[in-house]
């Protein structure tokens, strides 16, 4: 979520300071809107919030969002406020508020996102797929990128899904003579890794190690089909820039909000839920900064 709320001030072109907090007792026990005082609910490890007040405050989470009022407020109302997600408080309160689709919020001041922001770029995939070509170039066509995430509340990515997904990645792979690269993220546990790593089995792959530069642009940019676990709506949005097809492998565990987040995505033409097969599709490439950010802009007058 961070990284949506800086590449939206990037691409409002602001100078911008990026701020973590957390909420202590007994904020953290209240919803936002019982919060008394919030400005001095922040724990004392949180980053400082104080004068002067900014131009603008660019929020998402549940703590966040009530002390983006708590803001404007002690601003005199100079503060702009745009939030990130459903901020669980009145709509009013905020000047405009982001939402993806699969989370159903209406409102005058509601701009609704297919897909996640984010920072990627055409740009930054070609870099790269210029980093990674030759490294890459012995794979066998077409090349499969599989994009890892992790257990989260919702799902689970072990050991157990892990090899499961891999001995259908490897079937898969194998009935279009094609090979695999795969990146893990920093939520992807070694067991689930390790477990995906074995059901390969002899397929040609390329698993990243953790070391050395990371080749998500460069699957990114050379990868004729990827695969990403449904666990992971910012991989998924990112993904939606390069135009390939996109492949979302379900994990053991259900969240609705993601599952619509995806369907939506199915419905649209966009991605497809990986059935052991890769087939081709194409679209336009998707990306909502660009829109989002000159929507903002208008709607604030700026």
């Amino acid at each position: 979520m961070e990284t949506q709320i800086v590449g939206l001030a990037e691409a409002l072109g602001l100078p911008h300071v990026v701020k973590r907090v957390r909420a202590r007792r007994p904020w953290d026990w209240l919803p936002g809107r019982l919060w008394p005082f919030p400005l001095k609910a922040p724990t004392a490890d949180s980053d400082p919030l104080t004068p002067p007040w900014p131009d603008l405050v660019i929020s998402t989470g549940n703590v966040a969002a009530p002390l983006a009022v708590a803001i404007r407020r002690a601003s005199g109302g100079h503060t702009r406020l745009v939030h990130l997600q459903n901020p669980k408080l009145p709509l009013r309160l905020f000047d405009v508020v982001i939402a993806p689709r699969h989370d159903r919020l209406a409102g005058e001041n509601v701009v609704e996102t297919r897909a996640g922001l984010h920072r990627v770029t055409p740009a930054k995939i070609e870099a790269g797929a210029g980093q990674w070509r030759d490294r890459l170039a012995h794979m066998p066509r077409p090349l499969i990128g599989v994009l890892l995430g992790g257990s989260n509340r919702r799902y689970r990515l072990d050991a157990r899904s892990g090899a499961a997904l891999g001995a259908s990645l490897a079937a898969a792979a194998a009935r279009v003579g094609g090979s695999l690269a795969v990146t893990p993220s920093r939520r992807t546990g070694a067991p689930a890794l390790e477990g995906l790593r074995q059901a390969l089995g002899d397929r040609p792959r390329f698993i990243w190690d953790g070391k050395g530069d990371n080749p998500y642009f460069g699957l990114l940019g050379l990868a004729d089909h990827l695969v990403i676990t449904a666990d992971s709506v910012s991989m998924i949005s990112e993904a939606l820039v390069t135009g390939r097809p996109v492949h979302v492998a379900r994990l053991p565990g259900r969240s609705k909000r993601l599952g619509r987040f995806v369907d939506d995505l199915v419905a649209d033409g966009y991605v497809r839920w990986f059935d052991g097969r890769f087939d081709s599709w194409g679209y336009e490439p998707l990306d909502e900064m660009p829109r989002i950010a000159a929507e903002v802009r208008r709607r604030l007058g700026w």
